[in-house]
């Protein structure tokens, strides 16, 4: 079973990070599997101290390394935002909505949705199984489907400036 992801500020204290530690992210950011003497030298840290506060910034739930794939690479060339209104404990609906495994994202939002997921699909008919499955969810009163038709854009290297 996958461990959910803790959302940013759930139980977490909010950890500051200096010079030293932004920079290693930035150097994992760029290539994950860059290794720790070669982090070391671009910030001026021993291969041991950097395997340290590696360790800690992964500990506090500050970073993840993983690995990020291509849907369309993995046979998934359907994706889409669906966002969703509601009624009744949101919280509650968004936990029950994390628990569907296609579903890579679900965020509470303020605005004309009450939440917003993301979901990679097969194919159009895998897509609108989900959405009928997500109208099925107690609470969930709306759906509305944001077919990608191309990505521009994608990037998680934000967050160390």
């Amino acid at each position: 079973m996958v461990k959910p992801r803790q959302g940013v500020g759930e139980g977490m204290a909010h950890v500051l990070l200096d010079d030293v530690g932004k920079q290693i992210i930035e150097q994992l950011q760029e290539d994950g599997r860059r290794p720790y003497a070669t982090i070391g030298k671009a910030v001026g840290l021993s291969e041991a101290a950097v395997r340290q506060r590696v360790q800690r910034l992964l500990d506090a739930g500050v970073m993840q390394i993983v690995a990020v794939t291509d849907p369309l690479q993995l046979g998934f060339p359907r994706q889409a935002m669906i966002g969703l209104r509601t009624r009744g404990d949101l919280e509650a609906i968004a936990d029950r909505l994390a628990e569907v495994e296609e579903l890579d994202y679900v965020v509470i939002t303020a605005g004309s949705f009450d939440l917003l997921t993301e979901v990679v699909c097969r194919n159009d008919d895998h897509l609108l199984e989900i959405i009928s499955r997500l109208r099925q969810v107690e609470g969930v009163i709306a759906t509305e489907a944001f077919v990608y038709l191309k990505l521009r854009k994608q990037t998680y290297t934000w967050g160390t400036a």
